[in-house]
């Protein structure tokens, strides 16, 4: 199978945010067998930035460079004792792979359930949500470097798996293309220790099973979050920023109702996390529109395109906000999406 190429490309489509930018060439890689072809057709146009399914980016302007469009498919089950591993390529959707996961009866995943994106940017991102992150189901993963065209795996301690980040976000890490995700599932406790799901389940009732637990996340997520399909976002477009002991004592001097979460770090030193939303709220932004760019009503993290907001129009609110939470709360928040064609 051939590699399908475009040039001046459109990109609205292709990103959750549904922001028009074009770029130089796009090629389209939906079988791994055709990965060499789609190198060299990507070669000799600068910058390489490979896509999977667009919920995690920000176009602030044309790419003026080769976009690589992951849409390889396949994903199957290893079973062994009670446990299995679930092995799938990069192009296969994140929340397609949980509901498969869970119908062939292994649980694991399911308060991950309703995330949007690839399997490939599911671990770029270390996505994670009610307790759980993806590096607590990992396994492996296969990622070819796109410079040199060798292919190697790359273990959980490889990843070096963190908040939101993982070695291909990392200098350099943006060399390589995720082929494969491989995942642990099956044999996992259940995660009830997230408050909405405490809520819904709590400690004195019967324990329900993984099924129950994704349907739960999925009405949590449908009450917090918009669709992207009804209303262009890419979720939650700040990471929560974590702060030492001091820095927490400190801010919760001057604002006592300030929710702080016990976050340590690698080497078991307090750390506190606090949630980026209430941050935003507080400094007025919540349901703020400027033209068509804007913030959700219902939830001060995420950034909305109402219909015809541009990259740059969304970059400049969330810089705004940025600079609104840096000078009222000394943080600095950082962004979960990565941005692309601002100039910078």
């Amino acid at each position: 199978m051939r590699a399908q190429v475009l040039d001046d490309a459109p990109l609205a489509g292709l990103n959750s945010l549904g922001v028009a930018a074009r770029a130089r060439r796009l090629v389209v890689l939906d079988d791994p067998s055709a990965l060499a072809e789609a190198l060299a057709a990507t070669a000799g146009f600068g910058e390489r930035l490979v896509l999977g399914g667009g919920s995690n980016i920000l176009f602030a302007g044309d790419f003026d460079g080769a976009v690589l469009l992951v849409r390889t498919r396949g994903r199957r089950l290893v079973p062994f004792a009670d446990e299995a591993r679930l092995i799938a390529a990069a192009g296969e959707s994140w929340d397609e792979l949980v509901d498969w996961s869970l119908s062939q009866g292994y649980a694991g995943l399911e308060n991950l359930a309703m995330i949007p994106g690839s399997c490939g940017a599911a671990a770029i991102q270390n996505i994670g949500a009610y307790g759980l992150e993806l590096a607590d189901r990992f396994d492996s993963l296969l990622a070819t470097d796109l410079e040199k065209g060798t292919t190697r795996e790359f273990s959980l301690e490889d990843c070096r798996f963190g908040y939101r980040d993982s070695v291909f976000k990392q200098p350099g890490g943006d060399r390589w293309l995720i082929q494969e995700l491989r995942l642990r599932v099956g044999g996992c406790p259940p995660v009830l220790e997230y408050a909405d799901l405490r809520h819904r389940f709590p400690s004195d009732a019967p324990t329900p099973d993984a099924a129950r637990i994704a349907d739960a996340v999925r009405a949590i997520r449908r009450a917090k979050l918009p669709d992207p399909r009804l209303l262009g976002n890419a979720g939650s477009f700040f990471k929560n920023p974590v702060v030492d002991e001091l820095r927490a004592a400190e801010l919760r001097r001057r604002e006592p109702a300030m929710p702080l979460f016990q976050a340590p770090d690698a080497h078991g030193q307090p750390r506190f996390k606090v949630p980026a939303g209430w941050l935003i709220e507080r400094c007025g932004w919540k349901g703020c529109r400027r033209g068509d760019a804007g913030i959700h009503a219902e939830h001060a993290l995420v950034l909305v395109n109402h219909g015809r907001a541009s990259g740059a129009e969304l970059l400049a609110l969330a810089r705004d906000i940025q600079a609104s939470v840096a000078s009222r709360y000394g943080i600095a928040l950082e962004p979960e999406p990565r941005i692309v064609g601002d100039g910078a």
